[in-house]
């Protein structure tokens, strides 16, 4: 079992790089192994698994991945994402310090998760991070874009970020990130994480969310175009569709037409519907045209 960091070791680290954690890059570092080591557990890696981590920060979580990977006995490895100049020099050199016996397992990506356009090496198959609160949802969806390779993942993110994202439609909390996130496969809510486990602590709480891909629906429309229609019946949450999507559709007349034809009321509203409604709305737009 490889050496975790601490609170103490975290702060020192910290110090010593000069690191000063930032709201603007969404820092929070985990400062609690027994969270990481939850997190690395409740991922269910296999043996030769390819983890894609953003945002590792100090290494917390991508020690606790390491050797979570190492107990496995196969050839699993880390790739971590990080758009800090100093985190990510600081990365390698922190896990050969504290396991060196894992060290030639982890590929440091310099980048912004958000622009980054490949992966180097064998295309990761989980996902696994400790997301910037101010960019999960987007980071998520573009990766999940990118990269369709991935099969599952599990991501700690703010309380309010993970009960939108696992979000049922008819429910308060569903709406874009919900819908969106159901088009790449299930999102299910994995358990809370509390303020004390970070530094410095957030003022909100946290929770994991886990995800498996699944196919999206069956449909002649992109994603593009589901998801222009997801954004715009969303856009102004008290219009009915027929008023939401008319400036999609070219008038409410025809809005109206293309949710008749797609089987959907045009007098409900965005939040009632699920991801394959939307897909029938925008095959229906599209062939309109």
């Amino acid at each position: 079992m490889s050496r975790l960091l601490r609170a103490a070791d975290v702060r020192e680290l910290a110090e010593r790089l000069g690191v000063r954690p930032t709201r603007r890059l969404g820092q929070n570092f985990v400062i609690d192994p027994n969270t990481v080591r939850r997190i690395a557990r409740l991922a269910e890696l296999r043996a030769d698994e390819v983890v894609l981590e953003v945002g590792p920060g100090l290494g917390s979580l991508t020690l606790a991945l390491l050797d979570e990977l190492g107990g496995l006995g196969g050839a699993g490895r880390v790739v971590s994402v990080e758009v800090d100049d100093v985190l990510a020099g600081a990365l390698a050199p922190t896990v050969a310090a504290y396991a060196p016996e894992l060290a030639d397992r982890l590929d440091v990506v310099h980048a912004d998760a958000l622009r980054l356009n490949a992966v180097p090496g064998l295309p990761p198959s989980a996902l696994v991070a400790n997301l910037p609160y101010n960019v999960a949802v987007p980071v998520l969806l573009h990766l999940w874009s990118l990269l369709p390779s991935l099969r599952r993942g599990l991501v700690l993110v703010q309380a309010e970020v993970a009960d939108r994202l696992v979000a049922e439609p008819g429910s308060r909390t569903y709406g874009v990130p919900s819908v969106k996130a159901a088009w790449f496969g299930r999102v299910d809510a994995a358990g809370g994480v509390g303020r004390s486990v970070f530094w410095p602590a957030p003022r909100v709480d946290s929770g994991l969310v886990s995800w498996r891909s699944g196919a999206p629906p069956d449909t002649s429309a992109s994603r593009d175009q589901v998801f222009a229609v997801v954004d715009a019946a969303f856009a102004q949450r008290r219009k009915t569709l027929r008023a939401a999507l008319a400036g999609l559709a070219g008038s409410p007349a025809a809005a109206e037409r293309a949710l008749v034809a797609a089987g959907v009321a045009p007098s409900s509203r965005g939040e009632q519907l699920h991801v394959r409604d939307f897909a029938r709305i925008a095959e229906t737009l599209a062939s309109a045209r």
